[in-house]
């Protein structure tokens, strides 16, 4: 599974031969945020496991939004 971003301890990573829609995995502790990518729009949340704040939540948000169109294309070239 590659690390695309690290950021604030937030690492964000994609799992080789995953399935549509194009999404990211963010990781904090014990928790995974599944975040669906795309081109028109902001990040979806997907879903959550494990327990992580609210406040947790929107800064993987952002991170994703921050580096959406960096991820997307990762995400096509490593299960697109």
């Amino acid at each position: 599974m590659p690390t695309l971003v690290r950021k604030d301890g937030f690492p964000v990573v994609i799992y080789p031969h995953d399935h549509l829609p194009p999404h990211v995995h963010v990781l904090k502790q014990s928790a995974e945020i599944r975040i669906e990518i795309n081109q028109l729009g902001s990040p979806n949340l997907l879903s959550i496991s494990g327990d992580i704040s609210d406040k947790d939540v929107q800064r993987s948000l952002n991170l994703v939004n921050e580096y959406q169109t960096i991820l997307l294309n990762k995400w096509r070239e490593i299960d697109g």
